[in-house]
């Protein structure tokens, strides 16, 4: 089977799987997590750095296995983020206007963002709960709104007919008195329900999800014609799933389609042509700049370089979606993301940022969202190799 007919087949089933989606993400669930999956011997993508998963596909978050963003994108994506200001519904410069930043993506998506079942009033542990009283954050230009919806698989959102996006403006914007034309930053965390083909095979979850994530790009920019950053984040780890909906190495793995999503990209820009799964992804016509959002995956109980560890505590029931601590953590690492990272920050604070990022700021980002949420978190270990670029990009 090819790509591409696994491509339909995976936008064919997305309608059958999304009864038994949206049910298992609202519900209480019916299998227990497998605590004893701690570990699953993978790297996270930022420490695998130039070595190879597989023997074939090289980590680190940017091309050459580096974590940070090559000079000519970050230029870029500088660029964007100052540019970014204020418009009025109808997209022209207005001082007394908006500016959106918008979530898409899935059942785990719009729990960590804002709550489980989409609606307001986020949860105070989520990132739009921890944002909305966060003393830096812009709280006058900046409109944070949350598209994400459970059982929205990445097929729900790859077409510009799709109805999450009517959705988004009839029930999301309008009613804050906002509109598409706003809509200037996406936060993309998108994920494919019951993967069962993994890395190395060519028609593997990472390549679809690679072809769906490359019309998403598209998508999102033809529908938002303002549109000028999009960040992707992975999954969160899920080796302690005890279903099928997307377990591990699915998870791991779809860091890799973000990776080759941004290179992709970044490649085309540089001369290197569209890649032939992602698409056109030029960003002066078709697409908006993309880069990583802070990357979420860790391996278990074995602490990543920053300290990151996920516990089977971190999850529900059954494993793949987080509990509230984990939704907390996942909100804190967005939310340090934002505050601090250079591409977001001119438009996220309503001040400059420190001029450089304490080695503990991760620790204390989960430590904070564990005290909002009055969660019971497990000690994360603290170390000084910890930088703003191990939670997703460069600063």
């Amino acid at each position: 089977m090819t790509i591409r007919s696994r491509y339909n087949t995976a936008r064919g089933a997305a309608a059958v799987l999304l009864t038994t989606v949206v049910s298992s993400a609202v519900s209480p669930f019916v299998q227990a997590s497998d605590c004893n999956g701690i570990s699953v011997g993978r790297v996270p993508i930022n420490d695998l750095a130039t070595g190879l998963y597989l023997g074939q596909y090289q980590g680190g978050w940017y091309p050459g296995g580096s974590n940070d963003v090559p000079p000519a994108h970050a230029a870029e994506g500088l660029s964007r983020a100052i540019s970014i200001q204020a418009l009025d519904i109808n997209g022209n410069p207005d001082p007394d206007g908006k500016y959106v930043l918008l979530s898409i993506g899935m059942s785990n998506t719009t729990q960590e963002f804002c709550s489980q079942s989409s609606d307001p009033p986020c949860d105070s542990w989520t990132f739009m709960g921890q944002a909305a009283v966060h003393p830096d954050v812009n709280q006058t230009g900046l409109a944070i709104v949350n598209g994400a919806r459970g059982g929205q698989t990445s097929a729900a959102w790859d077409q510009p007919t799709d109805a999450n996006y009517d959705r988004i403006r009839d029930t999301r914007l309008i009613p804050l008195g906002l509109s598409e034309a706003q809509v200037q930053i996406a936060w993309v965390k998108v994920a494919n329900a019951g993967p069962t083909v993994s890395l190395p095979n060519p028609t593997a979850d990472a390549n679809i999800m690679l072809a769906q994530m490359g019309n998403i790009a598209r998508t999102l920019k033809t529908r938002y014609p303002n549109l000028k950053q999009a960040f992707f984040s992975s999954r969160i780890y899920a080796g302690y799933a005890s279903t099928t909906l997307n377990p591990e190495p699915y998870a791991y793995e779809g860091g890799f389609a973000v990776k080759w999503l941004i290179e992709a990209q970044i490649n085309e820009m540089t001369g290197g042509g569209t890649h032939p799964l992602a698409g056109n992804l030029n960003y002066d016509t078709v697409a908006p700049w993309i880069a990583w959002g802070p990357y979420l995956w860790g391996d278990g109980l074995n602490p990543r370089s920053d300290g990151l560890i996920w516990a089977c505590a971190d999850m529900q029931s059954d494993g793949t979606h987080p509990a509230a601590s984990g939704e907390g953590k996942v909100g804190a690492m967005l939310l340090q993301f934002m505050l601090d990272s250079r591409f977001t920050s001119p438009w996220f604070r309503i001040a400059p940022p420190p001029t450089s990022v304490p080695s503990h700021s991760l620790f204390a980002a989960i430590a904070t969202a564990c005290i909002i949420g009055s969660l019971a978190c497990l000690a994360i270990r603290r170390t000084s190799s910890v930088r703003h670029s191990t939670i997703g990009g460069s600063p």
